[in-house]
C-alpha cells in the first residue's frame, strides 16, 4: 500500500511535472504528499514569508518559498501535504528526507539523468533510496 509519497522539488519545470504525477498518485491512493527540497547554503532570517525581491539576492529564499506555495496549492486541492527541507548534496538529502518521512515512494523528475554523468540527482536517488523511486520522464 502507498500511504506517503515524497516528491523532490527545486522549482524547476521538471520538478513541477514530478509534483503533478505525485499529486495524481496521492489522489488515487488517498496518500499524503511530502514535498522535499535540498539546499547547499544556510537558510537565514526568514519568518516563512519571503519578499520575492529577496530571490535575486538569496537563492535559499527561493528554495523555501516554492515548496511552501506548492504545499498551499495541493492543500487547496484537498491533498494532505507537508514540506521538508534538507541541507547538503541534493541527492543525499532527498534520500535521507524520504527515509525520515517513511515514504513508500519517491517521485523525481529525470532532468540531468545521464548514465555517463556520475552523481546526477535522479541517478543517485534511484540507486540509493530505500523506497520505490518513480523517475518522471520530462525531457
Amino acid at each position: 500500500m502507498i500511504s506517503t509519497i515524497a516528491v523532490g522539488t527545486d522549482g524547476s519545470e521538471t520538478a513541477s511535472k514530478a509534483i503533478e504525477v505525485g499529486a495524481e498518485l496521492a489522489r488515487r491512493f488517498n496518500a499524503k504528499v511530502v514535498l522535499l527540497s535540498a539546499y547547499d547554503e544556510p537558510l537565514t532570517g526568514s519568518t516563512g514569508n519571503v519578499d520575492e525581491r529577496e530571490w535575486a539576492r538569496n537563492p535559499a529564499a527561493r528554495l523555501r518559498e516554492i515548496p511552501a506555495r506548492t504545499e498551499r496549492e495541493l492543500k487547496n486541492q484537498g491533498i494532505d501535504c507537508v514540506t521538508r527541507t534538507g541541507k547538503g548534496n541534493p541527492a543525499k538529502a532527498l534520500v535521507e528526507l524520504a527515509e525520515k518521512c517513511d515514504a513508500d515512494m519517491l517521485v523525481i523528475g529525470n532532468k540531468g539523468m545521464d548514465r555517463r554523468v556520475l552523481g546526477s540527482v535522479p541517478n543517485s536517488v534511484a540507486h540509493k533510496a530505500s523506497c520505490s523511486v518513480l523517475v518522471v520522464k520530462t525531457t
